[in-house]
C-alpha cells in the first residue's frame, strides 16, 4: 500500500521510512501512551503512512518490540573498563535507572525477548565481563547480575508508582495522610514522615544510592584475576578442608579432643 501524500505538490520529499524510524516512533508512542497502546496503526499515524506500509520494514509488532528493547539497552552506559568493579556497576545502574525513567514501559520487557538484539547481548556481555575481570566466578557473576538488576528494576517500578515526584508534592500527600489519620493511630509512620521524609532536602531518589551501596558492599569476588585480568584463577585456600585438617586441626582444643576420642 502506498504511503499517504502530504497534499502539496512540490513539497520537500518525505523522510524515507526505515526500520529504525519505525522503532523510534514506536518508542515515542509508548513513552507517551504506554506499551498497551502500541498498535501498528498508532505507530503509522505519526509517520504519516498507512499501517500496512510498516510491514515493508518490520515483520510485525513482535519485531518492533524486539527493536525497542534493544534500543533501550543501547541507551544505557556500559560498565566502564577504567575503574574498579563497584564503581563500574554503580555507574551502569544509575545510567539504567535514568533510561528506564525515560522509557517506563520498558521495565516489563527488558529481559522478555527471545530474540535479543546486538545492543542487548553486548550490554549483558560487558556487564558479565566486568564482573569476571574483577574476580567473580561464573556462578557469582550470575548471582551479582541478577541481584543488581532485580533491585534496579524493582526500585524503578516503585519509584514510578509513587503519588509524588517532588518534595512539594510529597509534603502535600504526606500532610494530607497525617491530617486525616486518627491521632496516635500510626505513631511509627508519623515519626518516619516527620523526622525523615518531610525534612528539608529529603529526596526519595537518594534511597536508590543507599540500597545499591548495600548490595555492592555485600558482593565480593570469589576468585583472583589472572595477569591479564580476563582469566580469573581460584584463590588459594578456597577449597573446603578435609576432615581433620586445616588450622583448627592443630589447635590445642582439637588435639585434646582427638586424644580423648582415641583413649
Amino acid at each position: 500500500m502506498r504511503e499517504r501524500g502530504n497534499g502539496r505538490r512540490g513539497a520537500t520529499a518525505r523522510t524515507p521510512l526505515s526500520r529504525e524510524r519505525v522503532i523510534r516512533t514506536a518508542m515515542a508512542v509508548a513513552d507517551e501512551k504506554g506499551a498497551a497502546a502500541l498498535t501498528m496503526r498508532a505507530i503509522a499515524e505519526p509517520l504519516g503512512v498507512e499501517a500496512m506500509s510498516l510491514y515493508h520494514h518490520v515483520a510485525g509488532r513482535e519485531e518492533i518490540l524486539d527493536g525497542m528493547v534493544d534500543a533501550v539497552f543501547g541507551e544505557i552506559d556500559l560498565p566502564p573498563r577504567d575503574t574498579d568493579w563497584k564503581s563500574a556497576m554503580r555507574r551502569r545502574a544509575f545510567s539504567a535507572r535514568t533510561v528506564l525513567q525515560r522509557h517506563p514501559w520498558a521495565i516489563g520487557l527488558m529481559d522478555s525477548r527471545s530474540q535479543p538484539g546486538p545492543a542487548t547481548l553486548g550490554h549483558h556481555d560487558a556487564l558479565i565481563g566486568a564482573l569476571r575481570a574483577a574476580g567473580f566466578s561464573v556462578p557469582m557473576a550470575a548471582h551479582a547480575f541478577s541481584l543488581i538488576d532485580s533491585y534496579l528494576y524493582g526500585f524503578v517500578i516503585q519509584e514510578l508508582s509513587l503519588p509524588f515526584s517532588s518534595s512539594a508534592q510529597l509534603e502535600e500527600v504526606a500532610g494530607a495522610i497525617l491530617r486525616d489519620a486518627p491521632a496516635g493511630a500510626y505513631p511509627h509512620l508519623t515519626e518516619l514522615a516527620t523526622e525523615h521524609a518531610l525534612k528539608p532536602g529529603y529526596d526519595y531518589a537518594d534511597e536508590f544510592a543507599f540500597g545499591l551501596t548495600l548490595i555492592l558492599d555485600a558482593l565480593h569476588p570469589d576468585e583472583t584475576a589472572g595477569p591479564d585480568r580476563a582469566t580469573p584463577t581460584p584463590r588459594p585456600g578456597r577449597r573446603s578442608a578435609a576432615p581433620g585438617t586445616g588450622p583448627a586441626a592443630s589447635s590445642p582444643q582439637h588435639q585434646r579432643a582427638g586424644r580423648s576420642a582415641a583413649g
